[in-house]
């Protein structure tokens, strides 16, 4: 039976032969181990650098707006609900796009990996569906799969493409019965105090890099309002109320349109958790509205919306 690998190289080569496509946009295994990173192809000969592993975490839709040729992405769960979104808000149109769905069991965090080599050198690393083997000069680890999956992919819920035009796998079993709040309901019951702290603890670490920003595939204001200077809406500088200020209107930008792919927190040099933000708007425009981001071309977000009986018991 053919890998994911071989299957994502044969249909590239394809649909650039055959050039129903102008471009396709998928992953490219890292010069160290753990570190996969996207790649986009224009030429068929170029298809066998494709590849596939348990780090192709990076959400591709960030690289999809404002694109005008004709482009293949493999999509995993996440990233199509971002393409859905992105279609939604006109950065992309559907026709331009050719959607390989992927079946994702969920992406591993290089950093929980790396934490258990202690210093030594990693060498190489092997796959199998329950395992992961990290191989170096004296030892071989064996690690079990389901320990080190990224935090977002543990409580995901729809790991299958939202839209496609074709899957590249039969789909995988969706999670059930996930609770995906548990530690917002922990953050809604600590009194205002306590939570005042609990973030300026959180975000403490900030050095204003924009890291959370760039990654997002939501994040794609011709000018942010971090950078806007007339009128100048907040500092350049690490001030507390400043970074405080960036991740909070940040989060409320996203409230609606956030897939929790998990893009802000890989990206963030000082692993913060600012997922912390946006699975809290999460929670509530679920609870508001009944709405999950990117499942449907035929539902906005509801910010993108109005309607006399929408839900205001929250207007003070």
């Amino acid at each position: 039976m053919e890998s994911l690998k071989e299957k994502m190289m044969h249909r590239a080569l394809l649909l650039l032969t055959e050039r129903k496509v102008d471009a396709v946009l998928g992953f490219q295994r890292g010069i160290i181990p753990l570190m996969s990173h996207p790649l986009l192809i224009r030429h068929p000969e170029k298809a066998d650098q494709l590849h596939w592993d348990s780090f192709c975490s990076t959400n591709l839709a960030t690289y999809l707006p404002q694109r005008k040729e004709r482009i293949a992405i493999f999509a995993k769960g996440c990233d199509s609900r971002n393409i859905v979104l992105q279609i939604l808000e006109t950065q992309l149109k559907r026709e331009q796009l050719y959607i390989i769905g992927v079946p994702c069991q969920g992406m591993l965090d290089r950093r929980k990996v790396q934490a258990e080599l202690n210093g030594r050198e990693l060498l190489g690393v092997r796959e199998t569906s329950q395992h992961l083997h990290l191989l170096g000069e004296g030892f071989m680890d064996s690690l079990e799969r389901s320990s080190y999956l990224q935090e977002n992919c543990v409580i995901c819920t729809h790991r299958n493409a939202a839209i496609h035009d074709e899957l590249l796998a039969e789909p995988v079993l969706e999670q059930k019965g996930v609770d995906r709040y548990e530690d917002v309901r922990a953050i809604e019951a600590m009194t205002a105090s306590e939570r005042w702290s609990y973030f300026e603890e959180l975000l403490a670490p900030c050095i204003r890099c924009y890291a959370c920003r760039n990654a997002c595939p939501m994040c794609y204001c011709p000018v942010c309002f971090v950078d806007e200077s007339m009128p100048q809406w907040l500092g350049k500088s690490i001030d507390p109320t400043d970074t405080k200020t960036f991740h909070f209107l940040r989060a409320y930008h996203l409230a609606g349109r956030c897939t929790d792919c998990g893009n802000c927190e890989r990206a963030c040099p000082m692993s913060i958790k600012v997922r912390q933000l946006t699975k809290k708007l999460e929670k509530d425009i679920a609870e508001l509205y009944g709405y999950e981001a990117g499942l449907s071309l035929d539902q906005p977000p509801p910010l993108d919306t109005y309607r006399p009986d929408d839900p205001q018991e929250f207007i003070k």
